[in-house]
């Protein structure tokens, strides 16, 4: 899994920065998932590695504009390409239904394309045979969710070596092998597949904070992830104007990583006060004052490609 970061900003774009969206690159199934999608998001996905065709689908954590205001233009715009006739599907809050119904009865659009939306509610909110989507109620000014994403675990590699010492023939035998059956040959010796299999591998894990002050449920969600992304509006000196507007600090965000003891932290949805050189506060004091917490912190930039590590091996 990579992750694309379209937009760290929150409420308004800076020269650096756009506002809120998160593309979630799923490389083996030739296709990706958007989270939150903010004001300028398709104009972000054009200078980045993401193709708009092979978009799957978008996650919206709240209604506030900085995570929305970019949605029907780029489902528009996706449209307008014609060819791009695959279904989306689109999860979020009470209220995103009733938000696109209204810009579409107002500025009709017709999509070539089936759109559906799905409302999100706590717990798992999508599962197939790969991947687990789980979704948590956080604080905010608004209805507002977090998610995690979790790969299954993935089947142990095939002792190929092993069943060549043992002189087991190839062909149907691997095979039957490798889906842990017990297999009988001709010359009677039976051998058993959980011997050539090794042990499941257990899948990636990154969690999305969205918008929120420190909660539980945020460190439930994310625990033993490989990666969280979390918001970090303010440095811990303006924890007042944290909790007055519904955020997290540097700090906090790291304390959630450390409680959770996940992997790593990416600190995104930055005020735009901290996006100067040489302002009081500079986004080097915002890193350094999460790392005091969480040493493997990292802040995230616009078009950057982040690549999940696998560390959860067992």
């Amino acid at each position: 899994m990579q992750i694309v970061f379209l937009g760290t900003s929150s409420g308004a774009p800076t020269t650096k920065r756009n506002v809120s969206g998160i593309g979630l690159r799923l490389l083996q199934r030739g296709s990706w998932w958007l989270f939150d999608c903010g004001e300028g998001t398709q104009h972000q996905i054009m200078h980045s590695i993401l193709n708009i065709s092979q978009l799957e689908k978008i996650f919206i954590t709240h209604l506030h504009g900085d995570h929305i205001f970019g949605l029907m233009g780029m489902l528009a715009s996706r449209s307008l390409r014609g060819s791009d006739t695959s279904k989306i599907t689109l999860y979020g809050p009470k209220g995103l239904e009733e938000y696109i119904q209204a810009i579409m009865k107002i500025s009709p659009i017709h999509l070539q394309y089936p759109l559906e939306i799905k409302i999100t509610e706590e717990g798992v909110i999508y599962e197939d045979d790969e991947m687990i989507v789980e979704a948590a109620k956080v604080k905010h000014r608004v209805p507002a969710f977090a998610y995690s994403v979790t790969e299954k675990p993935r089947p142990g590699a095939f002792k190929i070596k092993l069943a060549k010492e043992a002189g087991i023939p190839k062909g149907p035998w691997y095979a039957s092998l490798k889906a842990g059956k017990t297999i009988t040959l001709e010359d009677g010796r039976v051998f058993d597949g959980k011997d050539f299999v090794n042990p499941p591998q257990p899948g990636l894990k990154v969690a999305f904070s969205g918008d929120t002050i420190p909660c539980e449920a945020m460190v439930k969600l994310a625990e033993g992830a490989d990666l969280l992304i979390h918001e970090s509006t303010y440095v811990h000196k303006h924890l007042e104007l944290a909790e007055r507007s519904g955020h997290s600090t540097a700090y906090q965000a790291a304390s959630i990583a450390e409680a959770a003891g996940v992997k790593e932290l990416i600190l995104t949805h930055i005020s735009p006060r901290y996006d100067t050189e040489d302002g009081p506060i500079t986004l080097d004091d915002m890193v350094k004052e999460a790392q005091s917490v969480f040493p493997t912190t990292i802040l995230a930039e616009d078009l950057a490609i982040h690549e999940i590590k696998r560390t959860r091996q067992k």
